[in-house]
Formats: structure tokens, C-alpha cells, sequence
């Protein structure tokens, strides 16, 4: 476990059998994203993968929440900030796909932004039937770029995502399993065990055979590399137009947004 001991807001434990248990872990303000946190993320991946010890990946949120998204005590970023958080945000997708082992997210509340790429770019995702599920990039006024333009089209299809996307209805663990966004909603108390059920399972079958079909799958990801970096690239231009700027201000004193471009 040395490997992870510079792990500092995510809890890394050995569950024993070959399986890791990954814990966003800021229950306090429901996971919230710190720009650190990300970063962790984003390298976490390819430490996972280079793991002798470790067969399958599960993460989780501390307490009720999955992940509410970006801390909003974090300070704006400037350019050289945005560009550093996109390219963590490309290392998170990039490093799950790359990743041999299987990893299963059990989103276990409320699952925001970033939170919701990790939780929907795992190989199984296991929701909380009362879960809420929420890109959000459209509603502070980016495109979607964190994961969705790659994945979303392959699980629920083109015109669902724009809708979902757009956030024009919102999206429960329990609607997310009917459109095929994630493999199976239960009841918010079955969410761990059940992942951690399929982990072990996994863990236990044959492990050449179980990684080599996930790289296969994942080819149709490799492909559509592309579309999804092109989406992180209008996100980071939009980090710098009026509508974020109003989007932030509202949030904070905690007013409805009049986004400039819809005036």
C-alpha cells in the first residue's frame, strides 16, 4: 500500500481477495471536488493499474454522498489553471479506460461533474435507486466535457444524452438503469455490498481473460478519443465567457441564473 500513502483526500484500502476500495472522502461536504482531489484522481488510475496486488477497483463516497460536484470554495481559476484541471480531467477518463483491471463505482448518493465521470466511466456502475445523477456543465454555462460527449451516446443513446445533458429532467439512479446509463440501481443500502459482491466474483475469475475483454470493449472508447477531447477543448473556452461568470455569481449568492448568451 505504499503506493498510495501520498493519497491524501481519497481513503485507499485493501479489502483482501485482490480487491481495492476507493473512498472519496470529504463526507462533510458530501465529496465535494477540491482541485487536489482531482489531481488524485487523475493519477490514481494508472497506479491501480500498475498494482500487482490489486485484481478489481471499487469506489465510493464517505457518507451520503457520491460526490456534489466542484467545492465551491475553490478559488476561479485563472488560465493556467483551467488548462491544468482539463488535463487532469482528460487523465481521469484516459486513465480508466486504460486501466486493465476492472473498476466498479457504487454511487451511493448524489453524483455531480467530475464525481459523475469517474462514477460513469467505471467498467460496472452500481446507483442508488434515489441517487441523483447530474452532469451539470451545461447549467454554469461549459459544454459537457468531463466524459459525457465520450460515453453517454454508447450507454443511453444520442438524443438521450442531449436531453439529459442539457439537464431538461433530472436523472435518478433508478431512470439511469432504465436508459442504460448504469448497470444496476438497488436500494441505497444494497449499493456497497453489491458492488463489492460483483468485485469479488471478478477478482476470483480468470484474470487474463476478464482484463483482455475490457481492452476489446474499450476500443470503441480508444475511437471516439477524439469526440471527447474536442468537448474538454469548448469546455475550457467557455471557462472564460460571460455565461460562467454569471453562473458563479448566481450560485453564490444563491440567485436563479440570467446566463448573457440568452438575452
Amino acid at each position: 500500500m505504499d503506493r498510495y500513502a501520498s493519497y491524501k483526500e481519497l481513503k485507499i484500502e485493501a479489502q483482501g481477495n485482490g480487491v481495492l476500495l476507493v473512498t472519496l472522502n470529504r463526507p462533510q461536504v458530501l465529496n465535494a471536488m477540491t482541485y487536489s482531489m482531482h489531481g488524485e484522481l487523475a493519477r490514481l488510475w494508472h497506479d491501480i493499474d500498475h498494482d500487482p496486488d490489486c485484481r478489481v477497483a471499487v469506489v465510493t463516497g464517505a457518507g451520503r454522498a457520491f460526490c456534489s460536484g466542484n467545492d465551491l470554495k475553490n478559488p476561479d481559476p485563472d488560465f493556467d489553471g483551467v488548462r491544468e484541471i482539463m488535463q487532469d480531467a482528460v487523465r481521469i477518463v484516459r486513465g480508466m479506460v486504460e486501466c486493465d483491471k476492472p473498476i466498479i463505482s457504487a454511487i451511493n448518493g448524489v453524483a455531480v461533474g467530475a464525481g459523475l465521470a469517474v462514477a460513469l466511466m467505471a467498467d460496472l456502475a452500481i446507483a442508488a435507486e434515489d441517487a441523483k445523477l447530474i452532469d451539470g456543465h451545461t447549467g454554469v454555462g461549459v459544454a459537457a466535457g468531463d466524459h459525457s460527449a465520450l460515453v453517454w451516446p454508447l450507454l443511453c443513446g444520442i438524443g438521450r444524452a442531449k436531453f439529459y445533458l442539457w439537464n431538461l429532467a433530472p436523472l435518478t439512479g433508478r431512470e439511469a438503469e432504465r436508459i442504460g446509463l448504469v448497470t444496476k440501481a438497488v436500494p441505497q443500502d444494497q449499493v456497497l455490498p453489491e458492488a463489492m459482491r460483483l468485485a469479488n466474483q471478478l477478482a476470483q475469475g480468470p484474470q487474463y481473460a476478464i482484463r483482455g475483454t475490457k481492452r476489446a470493449i474499450n476500443g470503441w472508447l480508444r475511437q471516439a478519443m477524439p469526440i471527447f477531447e474536442h468537448s474538454a477543448a469548448l469546455e475550457m473556452v467557455d471557462f472564460f465567457g460571460p455565461d460562467v461568470d454569471a453562473a458563479r455569481k448566481a450560485f453564490r449568492a444563491k440567485q436563479p441564473v440570467k446566463f448573457p448568451s440568452a438575452r
